[in-house]
């Protein structure tokens, strides 16, 4: 009797990266969960929140890209500092704008470029009282995303 042994899929973690307490331990935690569970990959994403209210002149932009390149530059590096031992595979992306929704489309585009993968958005939570009138990004994740989100204590 030949038993076939289904295929592990790879599990991709879209982990929600700003340099905060709450986002470091949303790295560390998927980096041991990959650790146990493998094969697996993360990709970091730091989103530059701008509402959408928010008018720039053409000189304000290129400012302002600026120095979101170079926060990314530094976040990159934290992420990688963090994650260089482990040896899991990971990459970095940054995008600009409500950071809930960048955080669902840049898991939505992933999974498009790896369909046989299973896609989790990784958060961390914050306990600040602004967060609790006004709602989190891991909340609304919770609520709104198509695809599983861990929050992380």
């Amino acid at each position: 009797m030949n038993a076939e042994v289904p295929q592990v899929r790879e599990l991709h973690l879209v982990v929600g990266f700003d340099g905060s307490p709450p986002a470091v331990r949303a790295l560390d935690t998927a980096a041991r969960l990959l650790s146990v569970r493998p094969p697996g990959r993360i990709t970091v994403v730091w989103v530059a929140h701008v509402t959408s209210e928010v008018q720039f002149s053409a000189d304000a932009v290129a400012i302002v890209e600026n120095d979101f390149d170079q926060v990314a530059g530094e976040l990159r590096t934290a992420a990688g500092e963090r994650l260089g031992a482990s040896g899991l595979p990971w990459d970095f992306r940054w995008r600009q704008g409500l950071i809930a929704r960048e955080l669902t489309e840049a898991a939505l585009e992933v999974q498009a470029a790896r369909p046989d993968d299973v896609v989790v958005i990784v958060v961390g939570s914050s306990s600040s009282a602004m967060h609790r009138m006004v709602g989190s990004v891991a909340v609304n994740l919770a609520h709104h995303a198509p695809m599983p989100v861990t929050i992380v204590p």
